[in-house]
Formats: C-alpha cells, structure tokens, sequence
C-alpha cells in the first residue's frame, strides 16, 4: 500500500531550528471505514465510533485515524471525502488514506514486533488539552493539493480546532507520534504510557528521558479532506456549532491516531540506517516500491456492515448506521 518519495527535509524542519535529513514518506491508500478498533476495542465491531483502517503492503503495519463528517443543517450527516497530498515534497497519491512519514533524529531503533502506541485522545473537548505543535488542522483555500499552503507542520496558523470557514477548499490533518520509549513494554493500559514526546513538530524529536530512554523513528500522518463540495453551499450550514466534526461527533480536540508496527524483518532499522528517503527502489533496506494502481486496489471487507457513505440519519455511533 506505499509508494516511496523523497522529501525537501529542509522545508519541513528548518522552520523549526532542525538539519535537514533523509526520511520516508510515502501514502498508503484505505483499506476499510469500519466501526472496529483493533487497539483500543479488539475483537468488537460496531465500536463506539467510525475509523478509516490503511496499511502497507510490503511491511504490513496498520494505520488508522477517525473520520470527518459534515453536519448539515437538517442534522443529516455525509462523510468527508479525501484526496492525496501534495507540497514541495511532490504528490502523494492515494484512494483516500493518508501519508506517512518515519522521521529519524539521529540514531533510532526501529519498533520491536507487537509494539502499539496512541497518539490524541477520542474523548477530548478542549483544545487547550492538545498539543498544538503535535495534533493540528489547516486551511487549504484550493482544492489544488499541489499548491502547498504554510510551512512546516503545526507551525504558523495551523490549529488544534478543524477550521470551520467556507473559504477552506480542503483542510490537512497532521498526527504526530511520540519519540521515546521505556524499552520495555511493546504497548500499556492506555496506549500511552510506555511512550513520551520529546519535543514538538516533525523535527524527529529531541533528547529523551532516563524514564523512556529509547529514540524511536518519528511516526507522522497526514490527511487530506477535501470540504469543498460543503464549502461550496453555505445553505446546508447549521445554525450554530460546528459543521465540520469527526465520527466521535466532536471537533479537533478529539484528533487521534493508532499505530500498530508491523515491518518484515529489521527492514525499518535498515532503512533508518540507510537514509532511505528516495521515490524508487531502496534495495539497501529491502524496500520495493509500488506503483498507485498497485496499493490503491488493495481493500478489505467491512467487519461491521453499514452504510459509511452518502448522507446518514446521524452520526455512525451505538446501532448500525442507516441512509437518511
């Protein structure tokens, strides 16, 4: 489900003080929107919420975030469709999905075999609970992806909150993960605690502590929503509150992603120690690149059946989702 592409580093992380360098980045296209949650709610369907499930192919580790739906006026709900991201790093393409990127600072070990982490918190209401400089939105005014809107990510007017203004053609969300680990456990109670930042934006992370001593290759995400077509018709806006909310039926305070590694081998060390970070083969890691048609046709089956897409009675929660 990848396609490796190289990445103008400087772009990125000299906005925050850091040397440019190599890392991956490429897209992996959706697999599923399902109401399961292998991290937080293994072995349930139709989970308190709605995810969009993407992964890779050749190293097989999953990636999921919630999904962002349009509240129209009659209380009606349409999920937001997504589209592949651009920028001076080049275009990404994928069938919905996001981007990821494994950003190493300095020396990093790769995950072991079962580890897991949680960044965010479903439950959240108050921006002032989240990092900005970790979880954030921005405001696209075209529905271009390739004309690169700001600087380095959750830098500038980046915010926690989604943007809620017509003029905002399509809206990046950007996940970053921890960088620190205790060494010890592959995953905690809340998804969390093995792990900490040490630090903020796609740097790849600073110093970290004696309590998690490991650096670990930064995991970021990035997704793009294309709004326009609500934008597009400011009738169908409610009232009042917020149009725009993901599938917990809460804004951008509630941002999260779940990792779940799964790379063959030692082939993310090698790519770490190698640099790779070019848009081909990267055979000093094993790594094979993959064309759009290839990743893009990869899809599973549904685990909990419901209509995810057109426009719903109400927001995918509790019982199974119907037309509206």
């Amino acid at each position: 489900m990848q396609s490796w592409a190289t990445i103008a580093a400087g772009l990125a992380l000299l906005a925050n003080g850091a040397v440019a360098q190599n890392m991956l980045r490429f897209a992996c296209s959706q697999l599923v929107v399902d109401r399961v949650d292998p991290l937080v709610n293994p072995g349930l369907r139709y989970t308190p919420h709605l995810h969009q499930i993407v992964g890779g192919s050749d190293h097989l580790s999953n990636y999921w975030t919630a999904v962002m739906f349009f509240k129209a006026k009659n209380g009606s709900y349409h999920r937001v469709p997504q589209v592949g991201n651009g920028g001076p790093q080049g275009a990404l393409i994928n069938k919905g999905g996001l981007d990821v990127y494994y950003i190493p600072s300095g020396k990093v070990t790769a995950f072991k075999p079962g580890f897991r982490m949680l960044a965010g918190n479903a439950a959240n209401t108050d921006p002032k609970k989240v990092s900005s400089g970790n979880i954030c939105h921005r405001c696209w005014t075209s529905t271009n992806e390739g004309n690169f809107v700001g600087g380095a990510p959750c830098t500038g007017s980046d915010t926690v909150d989604i943007p809620q203004d017509t003029k905002c053609k399509m809206i990046r969300q950007t996940i970053i993960f921890p960088t620190c680990w205790d060494g010890k456990n592959l995953d905690s109670p809340d998804h969390k605690s093995h792990v900490t930042y040490s630090g903020t934006g796609a740097t790849g992370g600073g110093s970290c502590p004696s309590s998690h001593p490991v650096k670990l290759p930064q995991i970021m995400y990035e997704l793009m929503w294309n709004v326009s077509s609500f934008a597009n018709d400011k009738s169908i806006w409610p009232d009042s509150g917020p149009a725009l909310v993901y599938s917990m039926n809460l804004g951008g305070a509630a941002a999260h992603g779940d990792y779940v590694f799964g790379w063959k081998g030692d082939s993310l060390q090698k790519a770490m120690d190698k640099g790779c970070n070019l848009n081909k083969d990267c055979p000093s890691a094993g790594l094979t690149a993959q064309t759009p048609a290839q990743y893009n046709a990869c899809t599973i089956k549904q685990q909990a059946p419901e209509p995810v897409d057109g426009w719903l009675k109400a927001m995918p929660m509790g019982e199974m989702a119907i037309k509206a």
